[in-house]
């Protein structure tokens, strides 16, 4: 069967895709801040746990190491932060925009450095990030100036490495989860964990040259950059 990095993958959105990966018998690879915490994650069939914090960058680079000569068919970049309370104009909290800056673009770009060699050795070959709408310059409407700014950076990023690594034929794809229901989304947000896991699977699943370095709704929808 296929392999499966998650990051971030002890809540929300991340157990959510360890959950119905580990359903039809992936192997998973759960990279989480805290094991002990995971109790959840640890119970599902085909999971190894690993401690990280994504922006250690040097762990992040050790855990490539122990994984050395594993193939991921899947690295799904999940992990990410929002702060609204530090991001009101004329009350920017700087360092908070840094902080969220690393966790979103930083942090992704290294775990893609990192293991690159490892979803080239795959079958599958696809990276697949969550990024936002709310990085979409075509669907700005103000506001979350740190978030937007630091899911753009993601895109931009990304879509330039998938022009340089073209010849390694390796599928990159930005995907908005939509507005769901977790501890970031909170309880009014549109959609459940299940269904937008459920849609991202599916572009994953239909990753190919033609949608490598493109940027989709979970339910598939291709977004203005």
């Amino acid at each position: 069967m296929p392999t499966i990095l998650i990051t971030g993958a002890n809540r929300g959105l991340g157990l959510e895709a360890a959950k119905q990966y580990s359903s039809v018998g992936w192997t998973i690879h759960a990279p989480c801040r805290d094991p002990s915490k995971a109790t959840e994650l640890k119970a599902l069939k085909n999971v190894t746990v690993h401690a990280l914090d994504v922006t250690d960058f040097a762990a992040t680079d050790a855990l490539a190491m122990k994984l050395k000569g594993t193939a991921i068919d899947v690295l799904f970049a999940n992990a990410g932060r929002s702060n609204p309370d530090a991001a009101q104009f004329g009350k920017i909290d700087y360092k908070d925009w840094i902080e969220t800056f690393t966790v979103n673009t930083l942090a992704p770009f290294k775990l893609i450095e990192a293991f690159i060699d490892h979803v080239a050795a795959s079958q599958r070959k696809t990276v697949a990030v969550v990024s936002s709408i709310m990085g979409s310059m075509g669907k700005a409407y103000g506001k979350s100036y740190p978030y937007r700014a630091s899911k753009a950076g993601l895109n931009a990023a990304l879509v330039n490495l998938n022009i340089d690594l073209k010849p390694r034929g390796i599928h990159f794809l930005m995907i908005h989860p939509g507005w769901v229901r977790t501890d970031m989304g909170g309880p009014k947000a549109h959609i459940g964990a299940e269904e937008s896991v459920r849609g991202m699977r599916a572009v994953v699943d239909r990753a190919s040259p033609e949608t490598s370095g493109h940027f989709f709704q979970w339910d598939g929808q291709e977004l203005p950059w």
